[in-house]
């Protein structure tokens, strides 16, 4: 069958159920069609984009940069969301809204280091607070950890055993018995308390497949989010693989009217799904839904941003409308252009400064984070008099545990100014992971070139043991700029570097390329006015 033809019937399909064309979008995508070029990004801290418009509509992404597998609770008139963390410690910061597009990190959920952590779920159940967080170590699992408060302490995280499932999701059945969801369609019984599993897993759920001759990365079934509205419950699930093509991630659903199922297929399947690599965003699935103050429904998920696999996956935000029959579509196309806000809630300063002083203690899990840090890595950080003291750690950022920000803007630069120990050697960098980073140090003899992961050319040093290096990333091409005045006065560096081949389809891991800093080697370096500023394409 061509795929016009499937598209056809598909189409055919929408209308029977309500869901068929609507005016108000455009016929490619599904967006609105008053034009792309009606956006215009408005500038937050350090000139970084935010989403809202400032006149009742927003623009996507509603959280840019590496905000991936987006786990949303709704509290009252309190909204909390947490991602994927993966390699970086502390994790699993809590970010606050009460509109659902403008959002504030809290802090970190997670100190310890238990492993690489994938897609979790956040919920409140009985007056508690629960993170199920699943981790990629040695071996896998799913922990549980839990708070009185949103805000902690939260639990040491405990196994719950489970060593051949990711992305659990937290339910609870008509009968008040309570259950992780799990990748595969799987399920598995909690007990009552939340802190222990009942059983083995359960097979209760074959997702919906696209047809085969779809460009994909895989079927891998996995993110399920389940969400009871009325008489019935819903399953969102992602298929198609997490990045690979463009157009393999997508969304699908189904829904029962009890949580053991039988689970029947939505008949719009899939709800969303990239079609060509010409969209603004790529391979989005893992969909939640949420009220909204006004009663509105929104589905909140990840996409990567067109031609930047670097930033990471993105969090975005959907309109969903419900039909007669009690099924759901989303209606905001392909996200390029602007859409209407959600109404009431009061709105936050969106986002943070990236840029630090030193003049506070450092924000580690809500601004900073390590890399794969050891137990003791936070021992390495002392703040005073505005300067960052870390200690050295490795011979080069491969085995220095790197201090990285989250940067979600496609063009920007950082300087600081760094001061080396005797013997030590510090810059900054634009870290993937130990085996993928780019960045310029120097010890007090000569500068060290990092790229591709490695440590490359190594010319004369006629700064000293202390100057200011600048980055700047502007859409994926690199330029270093170096200053033994304090910044009065820049030299170019002699080696540029272009990094768009600097992320997961590369080299695995679904990770962002993160601007940062290091030290290696003995003492501890200092740095002092670190500077980040978004710069606009």
């Amino acid at each position: 069958m061509g795929i016009d033809r499937r598209d056809a019937l598909r189409a055919a399909a929408l209308g029977a159920i309500g869901l068929g064309a609507n005016p108000a979008l455009a016929t490619t995508g599904g967006a609105p069609a008053e034009g792309k070029d009606d956006a215009r990004w408005r500038r937050g801290f350090d000139n970084q984009r935010i989403p809202d418009l400032g006149d009742g509509r927003f623009l996507n992404p509603v959280l840019a940069g590496d905000h991936p597998d987006p786990a949303i609770l709704k509290d009252g008139q309190d909204y909390y969301l947490t991602f994927s963390s993966f390699d970086a410690y502390p994790g699993l910061t809590i970010w606050h809204s009460r509109d659902l597009v403008n959002w504030q990190p809290r802090g970190p959920a997670l100190t310890r280091n238990i492993g690489s952590v994938w897609a979790p779920s956040l919920e409140k159940h009985g007056g508690r607070y629960f993170l199920y967080i699943p981790v990629k170590a040695a071996p896998n699992d799913i922990y549980v950890s839990h708070s009185d408060g949103i805000d902690g302490p939260w639990s040491d995280p405990v196994a719950l055993g489970l060593h051949d499932h990711i992305d659990p999701c937290h339910a609870v059945a008509e009968d008040g018995s309570r259950w992780l969801f799990l990748s595969g369609g799987d399920r598995v019984r909690l007990a009552d308390d939340g802190l222990s599993v009942i059983g083995k897993p359960e097979h209760v759920y074959d997702p919906w497949r696209y047809p085969d001759d779809w460009d994909v990365e895989g079927f891998s079934p996995e993110g399920p989010k389940i969400h009871r509205r009325g008489d019935w419950f819903y399953m969102l699930t992602a298929v198609g693989g997490t990045a690979g093509p463009p157009t393999g991630h997508m969304v699908i659903a189904a829904r029962s009217r009890s949580l053991h199922g039988p689970w029947q297929h939505h008949p719009g399947n899939p709800l969303v799904r990239t079609v060509s690599e010409d969209e603004a965003w790529w391979s989005r699935g893992h969909a939640s839904l949420v009220e909204a103050p006004d009663g509105s429904w929104w589905s909140l998920y990840h996409g990567y941003e067109k031609g930047f696999w670097t930033l990471g996956r993105q969090c975005l935000l959907d309109p969903v409308e419900w039909t007669p029959d009690a099924w759901f579509r989303m209606t905001g196309g392909d996200l390029a252009r602007p859409l209407p806000k959600p109404r009431g809630g009061n709105a936050v300063a969106h986002g943070m400064p990236l840029s630090d002083d030193f003049s506070a203690p450092l924000a580690l899990g809500s601004k900073w984070a390590f890399f794969r840090p050891a137990a003791d890595e936070a021992a390495r950080v002392s703040v005073s008099g505005g300067a960052l003291r870390l200690a050295g750690k490795g011979l080069a950022p491969s085995t220095g545990s790197p201090l990285l920000l989250t940067a979600g803007d496609t063009s920007y630069r950082f300087e600081c100014d760094i001061e080396l120990a005797p013997g030590g050697t510090a810059g900054l960098v634009l870290f993937y992971d130990d085996k993928l980073y780019c960045g310029l140090g120097f010890d007090r003899d000569r500068f060290v070139t990092h790229q591709y992961g490695i440590e490359r050319g190594r010319p004369a040093n006629p700064h000293g043991a202390r100057m200011r290096l600048r980055v700047t990333n502007r859409r994926h091409v690199v330029a270093f700029h170096t200053s033994g005045d304090g910044g009065r006065t820049w030299q170019r560096f002699d080696r540029g570097m272009e990094v768009s081949g600097y992320h997961h389809n590369v080299r695995g891991g679904f990770l962002m390329l993160r601007p940062g800093l290091y030290a290696a080697g003995p003492g501890a370096a200092t740095f002092r006015d670190f500077r980040f500023t978004a710069l606009e394409d």
